[in-house]
């Protein structure tokens, strides 16, 4: 199974990209190829034979990380399967590549595999990296409905079948809504504890954008994958939830800006899931309205 790797950075931490990209070169089996894409930023000082793209503009996570997907061939079709690695991340293992062929090539309907992501200094994982509801015991792996952005392994088939990322939604949320577009077409999704990625402890929160596209994107996220009755569940457990935590009110008034703008701006085409995919998700343990 060919594997390719993308990376999507700033320029903003060479020391920690090249650590990833040493950490890629380590692994097991044939060489996993790689592409870096620099958002706005000419990429320099990768090892040989890694090949980079030099955007003029950042396009936002998912449009930087499908600009990578079309650099092994319309729909990543010149690889099997693609890593998708945060830039300050690092692979702990060498044999993760060769556990994602496997994974791969003994269930042909595994579309995605999400990796767990463990700080490096204290190997703890934030419930928020383990993509289900239950989320206290991060070392159980499992089926899941969702994945990890920048830790994660996708079969390009599923991009043949239900399309790359949805570029305009730029941050937060893409990973879900190709989720949901992935298990509607019968792929599987995986959470798998043994595959890690040493990545720093962080707050979402720190990106400027964040709580106003959360909002939007969550709002888009609905318009576009739910039946219609959902639509309104979906969106108003997430407003409740939203005003139970309490944010601050600088962050609260983002937060109803993009609220108010998933609705009023063009989410991208709508191809709501089936009934029998809202079941399946719900019979995994996680019904799309929360």
């Amino acid at each position: 199974m060919r594997l390719g790797a993308v990376v999507i950075t700033m320029g903003n931490r060479p020391d920690d990209l090249k650590a990833l990209l040493d950490s890629v070169a380590r692994q097991d089996g044939d060489p996993v190829q790689v592409v870096v894409v620099g958002q706005g930023v000419k990429v320099s000082g990768v090892p040989e034979g890694v090949r980079t793209v030099d955007l003029p503009e950042n396009l936002g996570i998912p449009g930087g990380r499908n600009v990578g997907i079309e650099a092994f061939g319309p729909g990543g079709s010149d690889v099997d399967a693609l890593l998708f690695l945060d830039d300050d991340g690092l692979l702990e293992r060498t044999d993760t590549a060769e556990l994602c062929r496997q994974a791969f090539a003994e269930d042909p309907a595994l579309g995605i595999v999400s990796f767990r992501i463990a700080d490096p200094q204290t190997g703890e994982t934030q419930r928020r990296h383990v993509p289900r509801l239950r989320a206290s015991d991060p070392m159980r792996s499992s089926r899941v409905t969702t994945f990890l952005g920048g830790a994660n392994a996708v079969r390009t088939k599923v991009f043949e079948q239900v399309g790359t990322l949805p570029g305009e939604f730029f941050y937060a949320h893409e990973e879900t809504d190709l989720a949901w577009r992935a298990l509607d077409a019968g792929w599987l999704i995986d959470y798998r504890a043994d595959m890690v990625l040493l990545h720093p402890t962080t707050a979402p929160s720190r990106h400027a954008v964040y709580h106003r596209m959360v909002a939007r994107n969550r709002v888009w996220l609905a318009r576009r994958n739910l039946p219609a009755p959902l639509v309104p569940v979906y969106v108003g457990v997430w407003l409740v939830l939203t005003l139970l935590r309490r944010p601050s009110a600088p962050a609260l008034k983002a937060w109803f800006g993009g609220f108010k703008e998933g609705w009023t701006t063009s989410c991208g085409p709508r191809r709501p899931m089936k009934w029998r995919t809202v079941w399946r998700l719900t019979r995994l343990g996680r019904p799309p309205v929360i």
